[in-house]
């Protein structure tokens, strides 16, 4: 086993706990925004997971794809604060 290998599993490890994390708060989250920013969090874990896929494999073909879950994930939140802000004000 290499290097890189014994490191790859430690970071799937970690990306894992951290998705079971965030796929928690989403569930339990007491408010709309910790389920926001856990979905947020949640997109940039896929992201870290695609990254690391490519790294290890040594390849680019999911870089178009961390690109758009990186938009959307950018979108969601710019999204959800403008809204949130606005929600604010009118109160």
């Amino acid at each position: 086993m290499t290097v890189l290998e014994i490191i790859a599993i430690i970071v799937a490890v970690v990306l894992s706990l951290a998705g079971a994390g965030t796929i928690y708060r989403i569930a339990k989250g007491p408010s709309l925004l910790d389920r926001v920013i856990a979905a947020d969090v949640l997109l940039a874990i896929f992201g870290a997971a695609l990254a690391t896929e490519m790294a290890v494999n040594k390849h680019m073909d999911n870089l178009a794809l961390l690109v758009v879950l990186t938009v959307i994930g950018f979108l969601g939140s710019v999204t959800v604060a403008r809204f949130v802000g606005h929600k604010k004000e009118d109160a």
